[in-house]
């Protein structure tokens, strides 16, 4: 709540909130926060946070809004599996314009609800880029697909084991025979024993790895495999495109893994059922199972063991030796998070002096229509 206060008033804030905290214990956070904007205000008016614009709190539900003319509050909820074709459809448009579109991803994800309601299939890009070739609106239907996992005995009617809808969890046996009937079924391929040829993973393997993984392998992460990468365990050539050695990390762990890496960085070993055993620069150890094997024990079954699925230190022969200041090899960002906390405060603080200025203004307004000077 104190973020935008200007360096210069916030030890008189501080102050004033030292003296007065005592006091504060037992109130609601409610309440604790409306005494804290309180003396915000009365140190440094341009502090006060400026709660985000109505039509900027984009989400899913259909209702007008009761104050706000030409918006409306969306909402609701769904069964899993119409959300998740939702959840898909909308992902889809949102994704059709260029990465300097200024809009963020929720913005962009509550756009594409109009363009589905439209019958269009892209969303027009907002950057500055007036050459850019996804300002056009694409019109006509677009296919949207969804995954259900499934046992085949379940499909069949002859097992209960329920199915895993991705971002939905598990779903009942009965909703995943009823998904089924106009659904393209498709069954899992096992991969065989010997590795494949190539760095990249060919279609077969890659939809078994995502079927196995189903999240980030890293400690605590269930990021799903759809914003994730494959890492080969052991670097690519020495480490070769197996099941035994392939498992998916999100970019931010797959960044950690790859710049962090070797004696003073973490290292990762795979076992042929897709088991990861971390170990952490402290020496502590971590273990992750593949959460599709942990559902699907069939998918959990171990593959063919491969020699150099060791811990990615760099110690086999081929492999690129490790270092300390691999580190140094990271990718930079555009801004400094401290860069762009500053223009954010700052941008705040200009949103609230207009907001100060035209609440004087409509003040002054309502004094000169209504103000009768005495007698009264």
């Amino acid at each position: 709540r104190t973020d935008n206060v200007d360096d210069e008033v916030i030890g008189r804030l501080d102050e004033a909130l030292a003296e007065r905290v005592g006091r504060w214990n037992r109130f609601s956070e409610n309440a604790l926060r409306d005494r804290i904007d309180k003396w915000v205000a009365t140190v440094d008016p341009a502090g006060e946070r400026v709660p985000p614009a109505v039509r900027d709190q984009r989400y899913l539900d259909i209702d007008p809004h009761p104050t706000t003319a030409g918006m409306a509050l969306i909402g609701g909820a769904l069964h899993a599996m119409d959300a998740a074709a939702l959840q898909a459809r909308i992902t889809a448009i949102a994704a059709t314009v260029c990465d300097e579109d200024p809009r963020t991803t929720a913005q962009r994800r509550a756009d594409a609800c109009g363009a589905i309601g439209r019958w269009e299939t892209s969303l027009a890009c907002q950057c500055p880029d007036a050459q850019c070739p996804n300002r056009a609106v694409r019109d006509g239907a677009a296919q949207v697909v969804i995954h259900l996992l499934a046992e085949q005995t379940t499909i069949t009617g002859s097992g209960t084991a329920p199915g895993y809808l991705p971002g939905f969890g598990i779903q009942p046996a009965e909703a995943v025979r009823s998904a089924a009937r106009a659904a393209k079924l498709t069954p899992v391929r096992l991969p065989g024993p010997a590795p494949e040829p190539g760095y990249r993973a060919s279609a077969p393997l890659t939809d078994f790895l995502r079927w196995r993984d189903l999240t980030c392998r890293w400690p605590g992460c269930d990021a799903p495999v759809a914003r994730c990468d494959l890492d080969h365990t052991q670097p690519w050539p020495v480490g070769r495109t197996h099941p035994s050695g392939l498992k998916h990390y999100c970019r931010a762990h797959h960044l950690l893994k790859t710049f962090y890496t070797g004696p003073l960085g973490w290292t990762d070993q795979q076992r042929p059922d897709g088991t990861i055993v971390f170990t952490a620069p402290t020496g502590h150890t971590y273990t992750t199972e593949a959460a599709g094997g942990l559902l699907f024990p069939t998918l959990a079954r171990p593959t063919a063991p491969l020699s150099t699925t060791s811990t990615s230190t760099g110690a086999c022969a081929g492999a690129e030796p490790a270092t300390p200041h691999r580190s140094m090899m990271m990718p930079t960002r555009r801004t400094t998070r401290d860069q762009d906390r500053r223009a954010r405060i700052h941008h705040e603080r200009r949103q609230r002096l207009d907001i100060n200025t035209e609440h004087q203004r409509q003040h002054q307004a309502w004094l000169a229509a209504t103000y009768e000077p005495p007698p009264f």
